[in-house]
C-alpha cells in the first residue's frame, strides 16, 4: 500500500498538471496546518504573531507597507496563501504580493491596545495574505504597537528571526525600492519547490512499516485527556486564554530537552491526574539536507507520550526520557498524519488530539525588530484563543523565560496556575545536565 505522503504526491501531480508556478505541493507540517483548519468549524488557521513596541510616531506606514511588500516579493512562502483544492492541501501562490498594514478601529472606550490587537486578530480572514501588519497607538505609554502576524503554514518557528531581520533591512532601503525581478522570483520559487519536494522525499522514505509499527507500539496506550470545552465555562467579558510567565536563573548549559519534557509532565499531571499517557507535541526537524535556506515551514511536530505517573523528576532521574526521545528522534521524518494512522490502525482510541504543546527558543536566535535604527521592544498580548488545551513555550539563554497559556473553555484558572507552579518547581533545581 502507498505511503501517506506517495498518495499526497500522487493526488498533487495530477491537481498541479501545468500550473506547477501557481499551485505548490506543501510539507507534512504543512498538511497538518491546513487539515486542521479544514476541519474547524470555525476555519481558525494557527497563527504566529510577533508585537513589537516603538516610541510612537516612529513608523512610517507607507514605508512600513513598502518593506512588508517587498519581504513577501522574496519569500515565495510569503506570498502564498495555504488552501484546498479538491481535498488536496496545496499552496496557492500570489502574483501581487500586496501586505496590507491595517490600523485596527479605535479601542472602544474601556478598551486596551492589547484589546484592539485580540479582535484584529480573531477577524482573520483565510482568504486574506499570509502575512499581514497592524498598528495599533498605545497613547498611555506613548507608544505604537506593530503586530507582524503569519499564517503558521507558511512559516516555522525557525523562520522568524530571519523574517523579522530582512523586515529591518527592507525598511531600510528607498521607499521606492524595488520588487525583486522576474528571474530573480522564479529562482527563489524553484528553489522553495525544491526544498518541499526534498522534504517530501525524507517524508516519503522515512514512511516505513518499521516506522509505522514503533509508532504504533510508542504510543499506542495514549488517549486525549483533557475534557471537552465548554465555553460556558468562559466567565462573559472574559478573554478566552488565560496566561502565566516566570522568569528563572538559567542553568550552565541551558535545561535538557528531555528535562524540559519531564517538567511538562508535573504540569500535566496536575492537570489530567496521575497515571495518564498525556500527548504532547512538539515541533522538530529542519530543512532537508542540501536545500536553500528557504522561508517555509518545515517543522514537522512530533508527539511524546508524557506518563503522570510517580517516578524521577528532571535532572539526572530523566535517563529513561532521554532514551526515549532519542529513539524517537531516529523517526522523526515520519509526518504526524501518517503516525497517527499508524497508532489508529493499532487499535488504539486516540485520533491525534493533542493536550499539550511544548516549543523552546534559543535567546540568541530572536533578534529585534529595527525599524530605521530604532529598536523594538518584543512585548506579549495575551488571551487570544490557543489551539490545544494547554501550551508551553521555553527561551532559554542569559536565563529561562518560561510562559503557559491556556484555554479556559477546557481548563479553569486554578487548575491552570497549580500546573504552572509544578511546572515552575521543576525547572528550579541547579542539577539539569545536557544529555
Amino acid at each position: 500500500m502507498l505511503s501517506i505522503t506517495s498518495q499526497y504526491l500522487t493526488r498533487y501531480r495530477r491537481l498541479a498538471g501545468d500550473r506547477s508556478d501557481t499551485l505548490l505541493p506543501v510539507t507534512g507540517a504543512q498538511r497538518r496546518f491546513v487539515l486542521v483548519r479544514a476541519l474547524d468549524p470555525t476555519g481558525r488557521p494557527d497563527l504566529v504573531p510577533m508585537f513589537f513596541a516603538f516610541p510612537s510616531g516612529t513608523i512610517d506606514p507607507e514605508r512600513l507597507h513598502a518593506a512588508a511588500r517587498r519581504l513577501a516579493a522574496r519569500h515565495t512562502a510569503l506570498r502564498s496563501r495555504p488552501t484546498v483544492v479538491r481535498g488536496t492541501p496545496v499552496l496557492s501562490v500570489a502574483a501581487d504580493p500586496d501586505v496590507g498594514v491595517t490600523r485596527p478601529a479605535a479601542p472602544e472606550p474601556g478598551e486596551s491596545p492589547a484589546d484592539a490587537l485580540r479582535r484584529a486578530l480573531a477577524s482573520w480572514d483565510a482568504q486574506g495574505p499570509s502575512l499581514r501588519l497592524f498598528l495599533v497607538p498605545d497613547e498611555e505609554r506613548e507608544e505604537d504597537v506593530l503586530a507582524v502576524v503569519l499564517d503558521h503554514a507558511v512559516c516555522d518557528g525557525r523562520s522568524l528571526a530571519r523574517i523579522v531581520d530582512e523586515l529591518g533591512a527592507a525598511y531600510a532601503e528607498e521607499a521606492a525600492g524595488s520588487l525583486p525581478a522576474p528571474g530573480e522570483a522564479q529562482a527563489e520559487l524553484d528553489a522553495y519547490r525544491d526544498a518541499v519536494l526534498g522534504q517530501l522525499a525524507a517524508e516519503e522514505k522515512a514512511e516505513t512499516p518499521e516506522a509505522a509499527a514503533y509508532w504504533a507500539d510508542r504510543l499506542r496506550t495514549l488517549h486525549t485527556h483533557a475534557p471537552p470545552p465548554r465555553p460556558a465555562r468562559v466567565p462573559r467579558g472574559a478573554n478566552p486564554s488565560g496566561a502565566a510567565q516566570a522568569r528563572l536563573a538559567a542553568h550552565d548549559g541551558g535545561v535538557s530537552f528531555p528535562g524540559l519534557l519531564d517538567a511538562c509532565r508535573s504540569a500535566a499531571r496536575e492537570l489530567y491526574g496521575p497515571d495518564r499517557a498525556v500527548p504532547l507535541g512538539y515541533p522538530w526537524g529542519g530543512r532537508p539536507a542540501g536545500a536553500e535556506p528557504v522561508v517555509g515551514c518545515f517543522l514537522n511536530t512530533l508527539v511524546f507520550p508524557v506518563d503522570t505517573g510517580p517516578g524521577p523528576g528532571p535532572g539526572p532521574g530523566s535517563e529513561a526520557t532521554a532514551d526515549a526521545w532519542w529513539d524517537d528522534l531516529d523517526r522523526a521524518d515520519v509526518p504526524f498524519d501518517a503516525v497517527v494512522a499508524a497508532v489508529r490502525s493499532a487499535g488504539s482510541g486516540w485520533t491525534g488530539g493533542l493536550d499539550g504543546l511544548l516549543t523552546v527558543d534559543d535567546d540568541t536566535r530572536r533578534p529585534p525588530l529595527v525599524l530605521d535604527g530604532v529598536e523594538g521592544r518584543e512585548v506579549h498580548v495575551d488571551g487570544r484563543p490557543v489551539r490545544g488545551p494547554f501550551a508551553v513555550s521555553v527561551t532559554q539563554g542569559a536565563e529561562i523565560r518560561l510562559r503557559m497559556v491556556w484555554d479556559r473553555a477546557v481548563l479553569d484558572d486554578e487548575t491552570a496556575h497549580r500546573a504552572f507552579d509544578a511546572l515552575t518547581q521543576a525547572l528550579r533545581p541547579s542539577d539539569h545536565a545536557v544529555q
